[in-house]
């Protein structure tokens, strides 16, 4: 889902940790009320994360990096979507991007 030139351009302003980790804010905001079973909550939530897996690889300071990204989003999108083929859950989703979140506010 393409974003407004506003929004690429603030998202492009953030690091890769920064970028990482409010993705995994939005996953973990669709695991919450997928736990609460509030499916539509849960599917908006995880559709922004989508969003930002598209801007974050659509950065061209990531280019070396698009692989990792790339993989990252397809585990996403196999938990919420697919079979779970990567046998994920919840607790590893959220421990895989917590180390974003923590790693960009080292970094401020």
């Amino acid at each position: 889902m393409p974003a407004n030139n506003f929004e690429k351009q603030n998202w492009f302003r953030l690091s890769l940790c920064e970028q990482m980790g409010n993705i995994g804010s939005e996953v973990a905001r669709a695991l919450s009320w997928r736990e609460k079973n509030e499916q539509e909550h849960s599917q908006k939530a995880i559709e922004r994360a989508l969003e930002l897996f598209y801007l974050t690889l659509s950065d061209p300071r990531w280019k070396n990096c698009t692989r990792e990204i790339a993989r990252a989003r397809e585990v996403v999108n196999d938990f919420f979507y697919g079979d779970n083929q990567y046998n994920s859950n919840a607790a590893e989703l959220d421990r895989y991007f917590m180390q974003f979140a923590l790693a960009a506010r080292l970094h401020k």
